[in-house]
């Protein structure tokens, strides 16, 4: 007796995605079922990249239609495809990029820019175009951390062409001054430079765009978040307590001009000695994960104190690409899922605040 359709559908509505926690046909994720007898085809579209859970899925799938009664063959294709996002009212969206993840922190120092550069790498390795945009202008990291020399090139006169390294988009304004060269300028040029960075730069067809942000909550910082078009912010913290309280600051900010908050991200949050493995919690315990409690956030993940994550980033290979099947890039890499479902599960929900239009004969 040949396989119905109908059969196929209802038993993929009953299984769940768990990396969305939500079924596989309410999501629209199944594009199409194609049924030859007692053989079966699925193709599968998610709304964030996976490419390391393509394997984990297809089994997951599999397995669900086995208990079929009849089935034969079951093959699924799996693919992705991810949509734009709205973002803050009365800010336009940049050209080539469809959604900006603006990476930040109350304060300097709690490894904000490696957690930016190691998400883009991992949204990347998940099979994301991506790009990194260093909107920290005194004091830019990216091209040490991505391992980008040069100066990039304008065909035009007018606009730059992103320098690229390990598959991903990248802008500085490193790239365009001397190392040891600092920035005395004050706040209103700082952000000039930053929109012309962002708006100038011929970013070729982005799903996220990554920005690294300075560090603090002043003027510069809520210029930024008031003109740079941004579909989420993740906040970086450590466990400790001086930490938690400008992290604070930094998420109030955002919410404050409409920005949804993605999650947070506790670095060092847990130092395991190299030699004997003991553990010990450095700077306090559960910090960020209380916070989220607060505000009522999710927690995207906590990553420990290594030694390695500080040595790959400064030799311009970080984790994700220096080890990338080691634990800590698959930290980064939950991380990185997480806030593409984020994403796109929020597109979902503005998609469906548009109105129907019924058309009558009158």
């Amino acid at each position: 007796m040949p396989i119905a359709e109908a059969d196929v559908q209802a038993s993929l509505r009953a299984l769940t995605d768990p990396n969305t926690g939500r079924d596989f046909v309410s999501t629209k994720s199944v594009r199409k079922v194609e049924v030859d007898g007692s053989n079966v085809v699925v193709d599968l579209q998610l709304a964030y990249p996976a490419k390391s859970q393509h394997e984990a899925l297809r089994k997951l799938v599999a397995g669900q239609l086995a208990s079929l009664p009849g089935i034969g063959k079951v093959s699924v294709n799996i693919g992705h495809k991810i949509a734009s996002h709205a973002v803050q009212r009365g800010v336009k969206l940049v050209a080539g990029v469809k959604n900006i993840i603006a990476v930040a922190s109350g304060k300097g120092g709690v490894g904000k820019s490696t957690t930016a550069v190691n998400l883009a790498l991992a949204l990347a390795a998940e099979g994301a175009q991506v790009g990194v945009l260093d909107a920290d202008i005194y004091g830019p990291s990216q091209p040490m951390m991505l391992g980008i020399t040069g100066r990039p090139e304008s065909k035009d006169g007018k606009t730059l062409e992103p320098l690229e390294a390990w598959g991903v988009q990248a802008m500085s304004i490193g790239f365009l001054i001397d190392t040891d060269t600092p920035m005395v300028w004050r706040g209103p040029m700082v952000t000039q430079a930053l929109e012309q960075l962002l708006k100038d730069t011929n970013w070729r067809d982005l799903d996220y765009l990554i920005v690294d942000m300075p560090p603090g909550t002043g003027d510069i910082q809520l210029t930024l978040a008031q003109k740079v078009p941004v579909t989420g912010a993740v906040i970086v913290t450590t466990p400790q307590d001086i930490a938690l309280i400008d992290a604070r600051k930094g998420l109030k900010m955002f919410d404050k001009v409409g920005v949804p908050i993605v999650g947070i991200v506790e670095n060092m949050s847990m130092h395991i000695c190299s030699n004997c493995g003991h553990a010990e919690a450095i700077f306090g315990q559960g910090g960020a994960e209380r916070m989220c409690k607060d505000y009522n956030v999710p927690f995207l993940g906590g990553l420990p104190l290594d030694i390695r994550i500080r040595e790959q980033a400064d030799s311009g290979r970080p984790t994700v690409v220096a080890d990338p099947d080691g634990k800590i890039a698959a930290i980064y890499k939950e991380i990185a899922r997480r806030t593409a479902i984020f994403v796109a599960q929020k597109a979902e929900d503005f998609s469906g605040k548009f109105p129907n239009i019924v058309i009558q004969n009158t």
